[in-house]
Parts: C-alpha cells; sequence; structure tokens
C-alpha cells in the first residue's frame, strides 16, 4: 500500500501538486492519467524517491520512504521507466538477472535461489525462450516484457511504470496491460502506471488517478468515464 499524506510537489518553480493525500491499494492497479505537461513523470519521480516533495510524507508498506536507504528502498518499490536498455550482446537474462541487486554481496554474486528467481520472472512475462537473446535484438514489445522481468526479480511489493505502452503496436498494448493486471491481482503487487493511452489500459484498472490543476485524486475504474469526460472536456 502507498499512502501520500499532504504532498506537495514542484518542478522547477512551477507547483504539480498541492497538499494531496491518496491512498494506492496494495494488490491493485491504478492508472495515471492527466493532460501534458500536467506532471505525471514528476510525480512518479517522487512516488519512487528519485526526488522528494516540497512537503509531506510518502509511505510504502507503512514506512516514510525517504527514510529509507537505498537498499530498502528497493526492496519496497520497482521502477520501469520510458527508456530502452540497447546494450549489444548483454543477454536478457542478465539485465533480469540485475533487479537482485539489492539482496546479493558486493559483487554482485548471483545464488542459486536468485537464478531461480530471474527464471520465475522470465516465465512469467512469457520472456523464458528468450533469456539468451541479445537484449538488443528485441522489439520494443519484447523489451518492455524485460524490463517488467527485471522489476518482478527484484521482488518488491510495488511497480511503478512511466508510459509502459508507449510506442507499442495495439495487440501488444493491450497484452503488457492484461500482464500488469495479472501481476497485481494474481501476485498481490501494487501497480501504478502513467499513460496516454486510455483505452488499453482502462479496461485492467482499479482505479484511475487524475491529476489536474495541481490536485490528485483517485476513483474507482468504475468512474472513469465521468471522470475523464470531465478532464478533458473543452
Amino acid at each position: 500500500m502507498i499512502r501520500l499524506e499532504n504532498i506537495s510537489i514542484a518542478y522547477s518553480s512551477k507547483t504539480i501538486i498541492d497538499r494531496a493525500s491518496v491512498v494506492f491499494p496494495q494488490g491493485s492497479v491504478t492508472v495515471l492519467i492527466g493532460r501534458n505537461g500536467a506532471g505525471k513523470s514528476t510525480l512518479l519521480r517522487s512516488l519512487t524517491a528519485v526526488e522528494a516533495p516540497k512537503s509531506g510524507t510518502i509511505f510504502i508498506g507503512g514506512k516514510d520512504i525517504f527514510s529509507l536507504n537505498y537498499e530498502q528502498r528497493a526492496k519496497l518499490l520497482s521502477f520501469v521507466g520510458t527508456q530502452r536498455i540497447r546494450i549489444a550482446n548483454m543477454l536478457c537474462r542478465d539485465v533480469v538477472a540485475t533487479g537482485r541487486a539489492p539482496y546479493t554481496n558486493w559483487v554482485g554474486k548471483l545464488h542459486s535461489s536468485d537464478i531461480e528467481i530471474v527464471n520465475n520472472a522470465l516465465e512469467a512475462v512469457g520472456m523464458n525462450s528468450f533469456a539468451m537473446r541479445s537484449i538488443d535484438t528485441l522489439s520494443d514489445g519484447e523489451s518492455q516484457r524485460i524490463m517488467i522481468a527485471r522489476a518482478l526479480a527484484q521482488q518488491t511489493p510495488t511497480i511503478m511504470l512511466d508510459e509502459p505502452t508507449a510506442f507499442l503496436d495495439i495487440p501488444t498494448r493491450f497484452e503488457i496491460c492484461k500482464l500488469l493486471s495479472n501481476l497485481a491481482h494474481n501476485q498481490g503487487k501494487t501497480i501504478i502506471f502513467s499513460t496516454h493511452d486510455i483505452d488499453a489500459a482502462l479496461p485492467i484498472a482499479d482505479y484511475i488517478a487524475v491529476l489536474d490543476n495541481c490536485k490528485l485524486s483517485l476513483h474507482p475504474a468504475s468512474e472513469a468515464k465521468e471522470v475523464i469526460s470531465t478532464l478533458f472536456s473543452l
């Protein structure tokens, strides 16, 4: 569970969120929407402790995220950004294995239990047959699945994603959204992702978080039609 208490967030001198208090329930999918420039990526950076809010507190699993060190944070949440890893000759298996970094020793040695977790993560996203493929040979959709597998290998209760369906074809967009839904509802993960791809995201959402005019609000997905109509009305 993620709880925001009286959070205010700014980007440069611009206020993005002004005194918001929201709870994102465990084992659910929340889709974060808003107009271009509303600050969705900035909010995700605060939720993942990349940038501190101006004021307020962010709790993950009952712990103030900014009171934790890097390793402790990395065991609570994982993040999938918009960048694709295109390192020549780096195997997909090794990309996913980097998700074990919070649990390995200083040289990053993987034990048999870590290898099993990596294999299970690849299988969960349907990419076990790609383990020995080089990451730079994959399509955007395949690469995105590998990055989600990396987040799974990190074994965190919370996964956040920034525009996970961007640059994907239509069938792959729906496949990725369905995968995220399965992770939340079958593995109890808290999934939060920003998107402009409302058609693919809303059918699998439990909640929608709306960022508009410095306000952050959370609504059941059943209210999505009304909320979106209000948000994007002319």
